[in-house]
């Protein structure tokens, strides 16, 4: 799978600004990591899955970003990164493609990826209709422990949103956890630091990532219609420094091993394989 390689390179590059004129890789005020982890693993999906593509293919899909999807029973909303979607009523005046997002995201791809990429059929952003699959990505970059009960909250909180709304979607939750032993902060350095020396947070590693995880795991999935939980939920771990060093993904412990439920290719494959059963038929 490709994903964790495309998140990875297109994260190595410091695009994001903030006011003082420093260039990040990751700012806590910006959803850029969201949005290349959703693209990276629609990316993966659109290969591993062919009745998604076959669906692309005949304009009986689309996507919808940022889209508002209500719990019927609690009347809670929450706002997902990415569904894939039939079209709705409502239109939009750009033609906009999934081939457009990777230049809008800043997604860095291989020339052996730029080509699968032009082999996929045209998918657009449509209007929401009914929703097939609803994605959202989270990460935990920093003050790992502190930010935990927010992570699981806040990744909790979706699959009751997209199963409140619509119980047949396939909910997917990303997690990205950093393994990185040190980390420069958007929060704790807000000056320019090509004339000020940059405030540095030292992290306990590995036990910052492997209390993280093991939170993580504990949001619940579920295995039929009409439970709560994720149908699929993924995490990839990475080691990003944040001060302008290549991001590299971390496989060895405590990254979660390939027959892991929670390792990104099964959540890829479990995907596609719920895509395959659920809509066969549309």
């Amino acid at each position: 799978m490709d994903g964790p390689g495309i998140l990875a390179r297109s994260m190595s590059t410091p695009r994001i600004t903030d006011k003082f004129g420093n260039a990040w890789q990751y700012h806590s005020r910006s959803d850029q990591h969201s949005k290349v982890a959703c693209w990276a693993l629609l990316f993966d999906l659109l290969h591993q899955c062919p009745l998604l593509r076959e669906h692309v293919a005949n304009g009986k899909i689309g996507f919808g970003i940022n889209h508002e999807m209500r719990d019927f029973k609690n009347n809670r909303s929450k706002y997902l990164d990415l569904v894939i979607c039939t079209p709705g009523s409502t239109t939009y005046s750009q033609d906009m493609i999934f081939v457009d997002l990777a230049e809008q995201y800043h997604v860095e791809l291989t020339a052996e990826q730029r080509a699968q990429l032009a082999s996929y059929p045209r998918l657009p952003r449509v209007g929401v209709g009914s929703v097939h699959l609803a994605l959202e990505a989270k990460a935990a970059m920093t003050e790992h422990i502190k930010a935990l009960p927010r992570l699981f909250d806040e990744l909790n909180s979706s699959h009751l949103a997209i199963h409140g709304s619509a119980d047949f979607a396939i909910a997917a939750g990303f997690a990205i956890v950093n393994y990185a032993a040190t980390f420069v902060s958007s929060d704790r350095n807000k000056q320019n630091l090509a004339t000020h020396a940059a405030v540095v947070t030292k992290h306990t590693q590995p036990k910052a990532t492997e209390r993280t995880i093991k939170k993580l795991e504990e949001i619940p999935r579920r295995t039929h219609g009409g439970a709560e939980g994720f149908d699929a939920l993924g995490i990839v771990v990475l080691e990003l420094k944040n001060d302008g060093a290549p991001v590299t993904v971390v496989t060895q412990s405590p990254a979660p091993a390939p027959a892991d439920v929670w390792y990104y290719d099964q959540m890829i494959r479990r995907i596609a394989s719920l895509y395959a059963n659920k809509f066969g038929n549309v």
